[in-house]
């Protein structure tokens, strides 16, 4: 069953999304947000709400603080602080129902929960990273990776192979930078936004034996 979410912590930003509960809960949460261009209707979200929900966990898609003040856009570099604040409240609000809490991100969502965890590793118990944006397209030299080094928490990425922000090569050289355990699961033919080649059932199975849960 999925239902509209919404919270309005006093100190954090206000929280709003759809929240997937499972009929038969397992203890387990998962908060997944979007990219840049999209919001928390992204076709491969809702069908991962569902997926995870199916596997006994409260699944949360939301929409980021910069996506809630206008429906389309990409967000400001400015803003990106109070997006992870925003991650940040979505996983304490689901923290309410759930002992374990884990974080996805597609791209810009995804990058923002890396530096969250990286911040405050408390926040979450495993990442699930879809299509993680490496570098801008045609633009290898700008990596994106100066705060792996600091993330502690379990990450799984999530990488289509016609992806213009990172080979699948460039991810493998990229990824040993992480201190903590990581995991990269390929999607052959699959590009920036995964959807049409993805299959959420086995995503989100791969992402449970990797977070410990089958």
């Amino acid at each position: 069953m999925a239902r509209e979410w919404s919270v309005d912590p006093k100190d954090t930003p206000a929280v709003r999304g759809v929240l997937h509960e499972p009929q038969k809960p397992n203890g387990d949460g998962i908060v997944l947000t979007h990219g840049a261009g999209s919001n928390r209707d992204a076709a491969l979200l809702v069908a991962l709400a569902d997926a995870f929900a199916a596997r006994g966990l409260a699944a949360l898609r939301c929409d980021l603080p910069y996506r809630q003040k206008r429906p389309s856009g990409p967000p400001s570099p400015s803003g990106a602080a109070r997006d992870r604040e925003g991650l940040a409240s979505a996983a304490a609000s689901l923290g309410k129902m759930a002992k374990r809490i884990f974080l996805s991100g597609s791209s810009y969502g995804g990058r923002q929960a890396t530096m969250l965890a990286a911040e405050r590793p408390e926040v979450a118990a495993a990442l699930l990273l879809l299509s993680y944006p490496l570098h801008p397209p045609g633009k290898p030299e700008r990596l994106r990776t100066e705060h792996f080094p600091e993330l502690r928490a379990p990450a799984m990425f999530v990488h289509g192979s016609k992806d213009t922000f990172g080979t699948l090569d460039e991810m493998r050289a990229a990824l040993p930078l992480i201190p903590a355990r990581h995991e990269l699961l390929p999607v052959e033919g699959g590009t920036h936004g995964l959807s049409k080649k993805a299959d959420a059932g086995a995503i989100a199975d791969a992402f449970l034996r990797f977070a410990g849960r089958q």
